[in-house]
């Protein structure tokens, strides 16, 4: 069916998984203050891929023996939780994650998850690679590619209220030329920017390592991820380490594993119970 748009676009029910929570307008919808716990960072989030990014390099931090640590609250975007009022002033685009840093005098909000990723390693110096800029570079790289992925080709494929195949083969295209991308540059180097584990290699693996280890969109056959042997690799390889399993429970309440479960996080003891 073909659709012709209106002169000025109204909002209408469009169907879809999350299309109770979708609207044009920005803004708190309700009051509710945010819980602060014991520790300098406060994240307010929940283990979608911009989420576990974040953990992950929590989790390695503390796993390098760094001197932090942080509470870890759930936000169900399902229910609505990201438009409460604390959260708004917290993250004025109502999207997971936000970080409150209370390290200082003074508390300083962070919200993008790559923007708290840089923030943090750049206050511990650490997983930030030997090259700057191409850490960066990458780091930017996946900011600005992850919404295709997710926002394009996720919502068509896995989400949209029926199968539509211009949408589903556009952004198909588009999620196998950003795999391609990246197999190449995993041909060159053991990591995204170099030989080093960088904040890119973890925002990077969020979302296009957890797809082609099969957990994103039911989508590994259809892309054909195995094709792309050096991001397959190098996504095990990150999938191995102690700190990305802990950073994948974080703030997780959905799936069947129940072992990978862990809604809330507050101190390091919450893993093992």
């Amino acid at each position: 069916m073909t659709y012709t748009p209106p002169k000025v676009w109204q909002n209408t029910e469009s169907g879809g998984q999350f299309a109770n929570i979708n609207r044009p307008v920005a803004g708190p919808t309700h009051d509710r203050d945010l819980p602060v716990g014991e520790h300098p960072y406060q994240l307010y989030s929940l283990a979608t891929p911009n989420g576990v990014k974040v953990t992950v390099l929590f989790e390695e931090l503390i796993e390098a023996g760094h001197d932090f640590d942080y509470d870890a609250w759930k936000i169900d975007i399902g229910e609505g939780d990201q438009f409460g009022s604390g959260f708004v002033e917290v993250n004025p685009n109502s999207k997971i994650p936000a970080l409150m840093d209370r390290s200082g005098d003074t508390p300083v909000r962070i919200f993008e998850s790559g923007a708290m990723m840089l923030h943090v390693a750049e206050k511990y110096n650490a997983f930030l690679g030997e090259n700057r800029a191409e850490m960066l570079s990458w780091l930017f790289w996946q900011m600005g590619s992850a919404p295709f992925l997710g926002g394009g080709f996720g919502h068509f494929y896995a989400y949209a209220p029926e199968k539509y195949e211009y949408p589903i083969n556009r952004y198909a295209m588009e999620a196998k030329r950003q795999l391609d991308v990246l197999d190449r540059r995993l041909g060159e180097s053991a990591f995204i920017a170099g030989e080093t584990y960088t904040i890119a290699d973890m925002a990077i693996w969020s979302w296009y390592g957890q797809l082609v280890l099969g957990r994103l969109y039911d989508a590994a056959e259809f892309l054909d991820v195995a094709s792309y042997r050096n991001v397959v690799a190098w996504a095990e390889k990150i999938d191995a380490r102690p700190a990305t399993r802990r950073g994948r429970m974080v703030n997780r309440s959905f799936g069947d594993d129940e072992s990978l479960k862990l809604p809330e996080r507050h101190s390091r003891a919450d893993f093992t119970k």
